[in-house]
């Protein structure tokens, strides 16, 4: 959690602007239906984000790292396994930058 003013001047991506020309899903979103990674709906939002994050600056990275990056993001109903193998998914597609 960062205090509004601390992003002052810089860009800063939510999850509904993840959306790619013509609204079409970001490949990590993709995955998660795919997948049909999201149950609750709890962590979905931080899951998705923190996913993105991760392919942005390691765009293969193995299941260790994708474990690592998930950390703080805590998933109530059980669908981590999901989770994971959506990430691979769109790690794999080569869709993601």
């Amino acid at each position: 959690m960062l205090p509004v003013s601390s992003v002052k001047d810089r860009s800063v991506t939510t999850l509904e602007g993840l959306s790619q020309t013509n609204n079409e899903l970001h490949p990590i979103q993709k995955a998660f239906v795919l997948e049909q990674a999201a149950q609750c709906g709890y962590c979905m939002n931080g899951m998705v984000m923190t996913a993105v994050a991760l392919l942005d600056s390691n765009p293969h990275p193995d299941d260790k790292a994708i474990r690592d990056s998930l950390h703080l993001s805590l998933c109530r109903c059980g669908s981590h396994a999901r989770i994971l193998r959506a990430i691979k998914i769109a790690a794999e597609s080569g869709l993601v930058k």
